[in-house]
């Protein structure tokens, strides 16, 4: 027994040899966290800030030049269609028109007075008393008379109309949101004096940059919100998109009517819009996905079988939040990593960490 004893070790050790060692991860493998690409974003949503204006909005002005009389109305008033919102000083307006009556009711006495001399000399030319030349001057002066009293009239009539000018009257119906002329003041022809709103339809003007027209024209739905009451949605209308950039912001100008407006819908009031529009799903990857190689955007892919990561070109669509679409360059499926990008080489072994792992 004693000749057997030394063996055992022996024979533990060459047992020992015949085992598989243990697998291990390489040396130069690294923990990664990585997500699979997949199809992402149904719709996402903008938000404008904007102010609650009416849909007419006209600057009230006299179509004549004179000194302010009177101005009728304040800003806030209630006005109706055709009431009186400021006058003019009507003294030399009103010589004028009489002046032009009067010089129109002389032209018309003198084109009378050339007909009956016309008929007179008909009746001697009938009896050669007359020659025809004679006729056909007294005539001509009977033309010209007529003529000219037709000219009185018509200047008659448009000073008239000047005296009419100097009562500025509203249009239609609505509040006055500014006035812009005082007593005593003298206005130019179409110098603005009041700004009259129109009672009815309300909107909302926001500026778009121009990166968000096409989400703004192929909105699914607009919502309109005031900040006065953020509980509450009105439906809402892109009514307006102007076609030129504003010179000073670089955004557009849009007015998005408001559906069913009531009382709390005033004007002036800060309001926003929700942009809610329809996007084609589309392979989207975190942001932090991303690195770049010679401008080249790039991502690294995880070959599940044999754990390695290599480099890859990658398209980008759009940016929404902390997504970036992916026009072309994975397949939906692929892993990607999403942390660690820059700490990575191509063909390194990774361990990819699942959501349980800390």
């Amino acid at each position: 027994m004693k000749t057997f004893i030394p063996l055992i070790p022996v024979l533990l050790l060459l047992s020992a040899c015949g085992q598989d060692a243990p697998s291990s991860p390489p040396v130069d493998s690294r923990s990664v966290r990585a997500e699979q690409v997949g199809l992402q974003g149904a719709h996402s949503s903008t938000r404008y800030s904007g102010e609650v204006r009416a849909r007419h909005e006209t600057d009230l002005a006299f179509r004549v030049t004179g000194r302010v009389q009177a101005r009728w109305v304040e800003v806030g008033t209630q006005v109706k269609a055709g009431q009186l919102i400021a006058t003019l000083d009507p003294a030399d307006y009103a010589l004028a028109a009489t002046a032009a009556q009067a010089q129109w009711v002389a032209a018309e006495a003198e084109a009378r007075l050339a007909q009956q001399d016309l008929q007179r000399y008909t009746a001697l030319r009938a009896q050669n008393f007359i020659s025809q030349a004679e006729l056909d001057r007294r005539q001509s002066v009977s033309e010209a008379t007529q003529a000219r009293a037709r000219q009185l009239r018509a200047e008659a009539t448009r000073q008239g109309n000047q005296q009419a000018y100097t009562r500025l009257t509203a249009p239609y119906a609505g509040v006055v949101t500014a006035t812009l002329a005082e007593t005593g003041q003298v206005v130019a022809a179409g110098q603005p004096v009041a700004q009259l709103a129109k009672t009815g339809e309300r909107e909302v003007r926001i500026n778009v940059p121009e990166n968000a027209l096409d989400a703004l024209r192929a909105a699914r739905t607009l919502k309109v919100r005031l900040w006065s009451e953020p509980d509450r949605a009105y439906a809402g209308r892109l009514r307006e998109l102007s076609p030129m950039a504003d010179a000073a912001s670089r955004t557009y100008s849009a007015r998005v009517s408001i559906a069913e407006a009531d009382a709390a819908v005033k004007l002036g009031m800060t309001a926003t819009v929700e942009v809610d529009t329809a996007a084609v799903p589309s392979l989207s990857v975190a942001q932090s996905a991303l690195f770049r190689i010679n401008g080249q955007p790039q991502v690294w892919v995880v070959d599940r079988k044999t754990g390695k990561v290599a480099a890859r070109s990658v398209q980008l669509g759009g940016l929404s939040g902390e997504r970036a679409a992916i026009a072309s360059g994975v397949a939906a499926g692929e892993w990607v990593v999403t942390a660690g990008v820059h700490k990575l080489a191509p063909g390194q072994h990774v361990r990819v960490l699942t959501p349980a792992q800390p």
